[in-house]
Order: structure tokens, then C-alpha cells, then sequence
């Protein structure tokens, strides 16, 4: 007690002795604020701020000087068309035109291969021009989702009942549009981000390789064709019923150089040649006409609301983290802004809307946007026109598509998915980070040979687990002073950086709390020991520190009095707002004393330094 007593009147002494000295040079408050803490809700309130609102949107509407610009600003902000059509003109026309023609060519036999041309609604584009803040993204179906989906539902209960499948799928859609809207609209996009980019760059690989299986049935026109979607089941399929393969060698020249081209191609060619009568399977009758309200066959039964919940959460959380990176991506490509958060809101809308217009699942596929993004595209008007070409489609040519043959769609299919391999991607992963190639490789190889849920699933798992990885083994590190300056930096990454004899300068990188608390706890003791000479001092720098819990301060003081107990002094650093209420209000600081509290390293080092050289001196 004596020593201590005798060190906090030396810190005293230093601290009123460098006050004087620098009293002219140094501003204002140098040292550490103990301000009263905030109240509760003025913490809740912030701390709900940067969670649900971290980039601050309604700041430039409250600066608006009058209603009426703050009331035309919140309607920009919640609906985008109305911050771009008024900047409108001709010259951006022409390119949206040209844009949305263009990819009109690839959502008609993209409509075709994914679902059926009456599900690809016109419906969602005019909505997503409307609601999304892309200016670049293309909406439209998607063959990941397609292919979930029907795993899920399951192809027996197509055959069985098509008309409930059908109903079933808009459902799912509802389901999905719904989820996405609620995700958006309590700003809880945060949840996308479990979807690493290694999980995603993975699942779409090894979708792509199913995919192109699966497509194995339209090219070698197999009638009894597996019903599961995994590697060995499909090419066990495919060599077991080698006898049912018809190719046309004179028909098979059909290749996806062009998705539209194919598709009228294959048509004139199947049409003219009766190809049905020789073996040439086609899509088969399509109904021309607008999509009718689907409304009334949204199916509820509790015996199929597990697959609909499956089916629509699953897909929504995909199309989401897809349709938002992608148009993430192509953003920062022009140089725009894009809000991840309206994008649900926008996708949610377009899929409710969707539902009720006989609509299969629509999101952002990247084929789409990148055709989007190379024809010229300017604004989501090119959305538009496309939405009212399928709209003439539907209406006037629906019939001609149905001469469709099968293997030019699943040339289209397969010609698409090739791209979806991202080799250079896996490889860089693998170059870079081997735990992101990991969980890469675990959605891939799961995706390919157990399902796309499980491949999913496991996937994920090993991202939360890095996750938590990080959080009960945080980053701890010792400092060393860099020669001939006043900075302290990590004696691993800077060999040259000097240790000092009697002190042990700790970094820590992580918030303190209950689930990293022994860890902390041991890794400082452990430092302590592993130190050659005797340690005088402990410091510990909690600039990175930006939250501790009860337990994690009950840590800091058992911490405090093993140290006591061996005549070890700690000193604290820098502890942020957070950190240094909590203290406060928990008497913390009481406790140890506001002298072994610093604003920086160089200040706590001077601080024991100057106890040390004051103790030294012998008694008269």
C-alpha cells in the first residue's frame, strides 16, 4: 500500500510538473476526459443510429431550409425515379432503348429455360425502375434460384399436380418478397453479409456445375432422368440410361452463339423440319396473352408451408446477397451509389407484385446486368422498355416460342453457366487467404455432391465459425518503441522496434466481454512470464477496444491484482467513450485510480519512468 501510495504521488507530481513545462505548447485538454457518462436512451439512441442508419440518410433532408424541399427530398429518398427522371433526356433514351431491346433478346429464352415465358412476368422490371437505386442492374430470373426452388418442391409433385406446383411457386415468391421487403425495411441488410464473398463465389461454381449436369437431359433427350441434383447421382443417371440418348448430328450445330439467335433458330428449324415427330423434344404449347392475377392461388396449407417457407427464404436471401453485390459492383464500375437497403425494399415489392401477377422469382442475374452495362445503359428506364418488349412478346409471339427444342435452351443454360466458374477467383482465395479458400471449396464441393442447401449450410457454418474465431481469440500484441520518435508499434511487423527493460506494452484488438475474457485474461499473464527480466510495469493500450462488458472489467481487476500480488503496477491507455463510461459507471476507475490512466503511451511511459528515476533516489 505504501508503494502504492508512494507511486501515486509521484504520477501527481509528474503530471503537475509536465503541465507546467507545457503549458504554452500543449492544447487543452491533453489528458484523458472523465466526463459524466451519457444517459441510457442517449446511448441507445446512438448505438441504434450506427447499426441501422450507419450512413446517416436523413442528414440532408433536415438541412433543407423548407417543407416543401424536405417533403420532395423523403420522396426521392424512398422512391429513386424521381431524383432521375426529372434530369431525363433524349440522348439517355437512345441508350436505354438500345440497352433494354438487348437485353430483352436474353430474357426471353432466359424466361424460357428458367421457368416458363407466362411466368416471366413483365411486371417486376417496371417495378424495380421505379424503387431501385441501380442504375446499371438488369431484373429478371435467375438459374441458382430456379434450381433451388424446384429441388425443393420436387419434380414428383410436378407431375403429379402441376397446378399446385404452380401455385406453390407463387407462393414462394410471395414468401420471398415479403422476407426481402421486411429485411429492407427494419434496415437489417447486415444478414447479407454472412454470405461471404468466398460462400458466394462457391455456391454460384458449384450451382453452375449441377446446372450443366442437369442440362445433360435436354442435350441427350433422356427421358428418365434422376430427380436429385447432386454430381453422382446425375451421371450415374445419365450412363445408366445410355439407350434413351437421341442426338441429331445434323441438328446438333444449334450452339448458344447468341440466346435470341438460338432460340428463333431452333424454332424455324424444329417447326420446319416437324422435329416433334423425330424424336426433337420442345418446350411445347405456350398461351399467348398478358399474366393473369395470381392472387387467389397463393397456397397457405400447412402441409406444403414448410417447402414454401423453405423455398422462399432460402432463394430471397441468395437473389438478395447476388442481385445487391452484383449491383454493387457495376456501381462502383461508373462510379455510383447504390443503397443496399432500398434494394431490398425494391426487390421485396417487385417479388410481392410479382406473385399477384403470375411471376416467378425475379432478382438481379449478372448475365443480364453485364449485357445491360455493355449495351450503354444510363438509367433504370432501360428496365422499362424492356418490360414492355416481353409485354408485345407475351402478347403477339408467346405461340412461336413453343417450337423451342429443349437442347437449344440447355445449350443457352450451360453456355451461361460456364461463366459462373470463377477459376481465377478460387485461385486467387486460395493465394490469399486458405481459410476463405476453405469455406469457397465447402459451398462448391457441398453444393456439387450433397444438395444446394447442405452445400449452403456448411458453408456459411464455416464462415460463422471464423467469426467467432476472431471473437473469443482476439488479436493481442506487444509494442516496442520505433528508435528516435515517440511511436509504438508491434515488435513482430517492426524488428527493429526497441523493448523497453521493466515494461510490458500489450495492444489489444478486440472488444473485452464474457466469451474472450479467459483468453485475455491468460495471453496478458503469459506475456508477463515469458519476459526475461523482471517487469516493473504493465501497460495496456485499449485503443481498440471498442466495448466491455461486466465480465470483461472484472477480468481487467483480477488481471490488476495477480499483478498487485507479484509488484507489477498496470496502467491503462486510451480506453474509447464506450470503454471509459462503462469504467466509470461500474467504479472501475475508482479502483484503480484515475493517475493509471493515460491519453497515450509516450505520456504513461514518461509517467513510470519518472517513478522509477524519483524511487531510485536513496534517503538522506
Amino acid at each position: 500500500k505504501r508503494k502504492d501510495k508512494d507511486f501515486t504521488s509521484c504520477l501527481l507530481g509528474f503530471v503537475t510538473m509536465e503541465s507546467e513545462r507545457t503549458n504554452s505548447s500543449t492544447p487543452k485538454g491533453r489528458g484523458v476526459n472523465f466526463s459524466a457518462p451519457r444517459s441510457f436512451f442517449l446511448k441507445f439512441s446512438c448505438k441504434c443510429k450506427e447499426t441501422f442508419f450507419p450512413d446517416d440518410p436523413f442528414k440532408p433532408i433536415s438541412q433543407e431550409p423548407n417543407g416543401l424541399m424536405k417533403t420532395k427530398k423523403t420522396l426521392q429518398y424512398f422512391v429513386p425515379i424521381f431524383e432521375w427522371l426529372p434530369k431525363y433526356n433524349l440522348q439517355k433514351l437512345r441508350y436505354d432503348v438500345l440497352a433494354g431491346i438487348t437485353i430483352t433478346s436474353l430474357a426471353v429464352p432466359q424466361g424460357i429455360s428458367y421457368a416458363n415465358l407466362a411466368d416471366s412476368s413483365f411486371v417486376p422490371p417496371f417495378v424495380y425502375a421505379v424503387l431501385g437505386s441501380s442504375h446499371t442492374l438488369a431484373v429478371g430470373t435467375v438459374a441458382a434460384c430456379s434450381l433451388l426452388i424446384a429441388e425443393t418442391f420436387g419434380e414428383e409433385l410436378l407431375k403429379t399436380d402441376p397446378n399446385l406446383y404452380l401455385h406453390l411457386i407463387f407462393t414462394s415468391a410471395f414468401v420471398t418478397g415479403v422476407f426481402q421487403f421486411a429485411l429492407g425495411f427494419f434496415r437489417l441488410g447486415m444478414l447479407v453479409d454472412f454470405l461471404s464473398h468466398s460462400t458466394i463465389t462457391g455456391f454460384m461454381g458449384g450451382t453452375a456445375i449441377i446446372i450443366l449436369l442437369q442440362q445433360l437431359k435436354g442435350v441427350f433427350g433422356i427421358v428418365h432422368f434422376t430427380h436429385k441434383t447432386d454430381v453422382v447421382s446425375v451421371l450415374h443417371s445419365v450412363f445408366s440410361h445410355r439407350d434413351e440418348k437421341k442426338i441429331k448430328p445434323k441438328l446438333f450445330w444449334v450452339s448458344a452463339m447468341g440466346p435470341m439467335v438460338v432460340v428463333l433458330v431452333g424454332c424455324l428449324v424444329a417447326y420446319l423440319v416437324k422435329g416433334t415427330e423425330h424424336g426433337i423434344k420442345t418446350v411445347g404449347p405456350l398461351k399467348k396473352g398478358l399474366n393473369p392475377p395470381s392472387i387467389q392461388y397463393l397456397t397457405f396449407d400447412a402441409k406444403y408451408l414448410p417447402l414454401v417457407l423453405k423455398a422462399g427464404i432460402v432463394t430471397g436471401l441468395i437473389a438478395l446477397a447476388e442481385g445487391i453485390a452484383i449491383g454493387r459492383s457495376f456501381a462502383v464500375m461508373k462510379n455510383e451509389q447504390t443503397d443496399g437497403n432500398k434494394e431490398m425494399i425494391a426487390f421485396g415489392l417487385m417479388n410481392i407484385i410479382g406473385s399477384f401477377t403470375s411471376c416467378y422469382l425475379t432478382t438481379g442475374p449478372f448475365s443480364k446486368t453485364a449485357v445491360n452495362y455493355n449495351a450503354g445503359t444510363k438509367t433504370p428506364m432501360s428496365n422499362i422498355v424492356m418490360g414492355f418488349c416481353m409485354m408485345l412478346v407475351l402478347l403477339f409471339l408467346a405461340p412461336v416460342f413453343s417450337y423451342t427444342p429443349l437442347v437449344a435452351l440447355a445449350a443457352i443454360i450451360m453456355s451461361a453457366m460456364l461463366g459462373l466458374i470463377d477459376y481465377e477467383e478460387m485461385y486467387h482465395l486460395f493465394k490469399v487467404d486458405k481459410f476463405d479458400f476453405v469455406v469457397c471449396m465447402s459451398a462448391f464441393f457441398g453444393v456439387s455432391f450433397i444438395s444446394m442447401d447442405y452445400g449452403l449450410i456448411i458453408s456459411v457454418g464455416f464462415s460463422v465459425l471464423r467469426a467467432l474465431l476472431y471473437v473469443a481469440r482476439p488479436s493481442t500484441c506487444k509494442l516496442g518503441r520505433i528508435p528516435n520518435s515517440v511511436m509504438f508499434r508491434d515488435i513482430e511487423q517492426y524488428p527493429g522496434a526497441e523493448e523497453m527493460l521493466g515494461y510490458v506494452i500489450l495492444q489489444m484488438g478486440s472488444p473485452i466481454f464474457f466469451a474472450n475474457s479467459t483468453y485475455v485474461r491468460e495471453r496478458i499473464l503469459r506475456w508477463i512470464r515469458d519476459e526475461p527480466e523482471g517487469v516493473e510495469f504493465l501497460l495496456l493500450d485499449l485503443s481498440g477496444v471498442s466495448s466491455v462488458d461486466m465480465t470483461g472489467m472484472e477480468t481487467l481487476l483480477e488481471v490488476r491484482r495477480i499483478l498487485v500480488s507479484k509488484g507489477i503496477k498496470m496502467v491503462i491507455i486510451n480506453p474509447r467513450f464506450e470503454v471509459l463510461e462503462k469504467m466509470m459507471l461500474s467504479h472501475f476507475v475508482e479502483k484503480i485510480g484515475k493517475e493509471y490512466v493515460f491519453l497515450s503511451i509516450d505520456d504513461a511511459v514518461q509517467a513510470c519512468r519518472f517513478n522509477l528515476s524519483t524511487t531510485a533516489k536513496p534517503e538522506p
